[in-house]
């Protein structure tokens, strides 16, 4: 198919109609207001379903009632909204129900504003809902991806009964870039766990509720093994010039994209840098970072992000103290310029 010039939001729409999805429930705020405004335009012209929730609560029960029947179906906010969405994000994770979750991020804490931030990590990544769940988590960081990773979202939701969330800073929403779509799927799996209404699904129950703490224990167990296996399997890393670098970049999102700019200059300069870029959040790409800690040449580690140090978490975790670990970040909008990067990866040159 032809590229298209369009909004990262807009392609995760067009993205969703092509994988299959025909429901979209949802409540507009800024900076993904698009994806609504989009699957409202979109949804019905194709059979779908598009509901305007009263509220993000709202919008994330019907989501729950739609995955129970087995259909492809989402939801989309920025961060206060997937704030009010966590409840309901541990009960779908809770019941094991396939759906996607796309969170176009913004400034915070509280309403903050409406411009880039990468602040929610730990909500999405750690759980900011109650329980032991995790989610699957992609972080695109083109108008591209966001088509790509959208149409990946709803297969691994499927294939592993668990929400996925396309966790995106508003510069990638916004921005607009020649986007090429695949053809659309056209088969999908059997949910035989699924309530339809008919006479075969009546013995189907979808809960998130077990009380009594033995077989809740069990079931805690069940999804703790099915992250395991996500974790072994499904990991996907971008590793940009890195293979002889002295100097590991990690970043995600926007800031990955300014960071291999800094990469480039760098190297032409003789200096030794290297781009890692988790596309998967969850599972994040440990095996892969501590495999670089441990290579003799690797110097530091530099981690930059558009918040206050959450993601560096998990790579000093993976670095296990083999290497040092810098960290430089940004908030309240503000991103990195590549001067920027290039100044605090020479700072830390002569401190290492």
């Amino acid at each position: 198919m032809k590229k298209v010039l369009i909004k990262g939001n807009n392609a995760v729409v067009h993205a969703a109609i092509l994988a299959g999805c025909r429901n979209y429930f949802g409540y507009p705020i800024t900076p993904a207001s698009e994806i609504a405004e989009g699957s409202a335009l979109l949804f019905p012209k194709v059979g779908g379903v598009f509901l305007q929730a009263e509220s993000e609560i709202g919008a994330i029960n019907m989501l729950y009632g739609a995955a129970s029947s087995g259909v492809r179906c989402m939801t989309a906010s920025s961060s206060p909204g997937i704030s009010l969405k966590m409840e309901g994000i541990s009960y779908l994770a809770g019941s094991e129900l396939p759906c996607v979750i796309v969170d176009i991020t913004r400034g915070g804490p509280g309403l903050g504003n409406i411009a880039p931030e990468q602040s929610d990590y730990y909500q999405i990544v750690k759980g900011g809902g109650h329980g032991n769940y995790k989610l699957i988590v992609l972080a695109p960081n083109s108008a591209q991806e966001m088509c790509d990773l959208t149409m990946l979202a709803f297969e691994l939701a499927d294939k592993y009964r668990n929400p996925t969330v396309i966790m995106a800073d508003g510069t990638i929403g916004q921005m607009m870039e020649p986007v090429e779509f695949p053809q659309p799927v056209t088969t999908f799996p059997k949910k035989d766990w699924a309530v339809k209404a008919t006479p075969e699904t009546r013995e189907n129950l979808i809960t998130s509720i077990e009380l009594d703490p033995d077989r809740l224990e069990v079931h805690n167990h069940k999804l703790q093994k099915k992250y395991a296996i996500i974790e072994e399997k499904e990991v996907r890393c971008e590793e940009y010039r890195s293979d002889d670098a002295e100097i590991i970049l990690l970043g995600f999102g926007i800031v990955s994209r300014i960071l291999q700019t800094a990469v480039d200059e760098l190297r032409s300069e003789g200096i030794a840098v290297g781009l890692l870029r988790p596309v998967t959040l969850f599972p994040f790409p440990k095996k892969i970072i501590e495999s670089y800690a441990q290579k003799k040449n690797i110097r530091f580690f530099n981690v930059f992000e558009l918040n206050n140090g959450q993601m560096v978490d998990d790579v000093r975790l993976a670095v296990n103290g083999l290497k040092s670990v810098y960290f430089h970040g940004r908030m309240g909008g503000n991103m990195p310029t590549v001067k920027e990067v290039i100044g605090e990866i020479m700072k830390n040159m002569r401190q290492s």
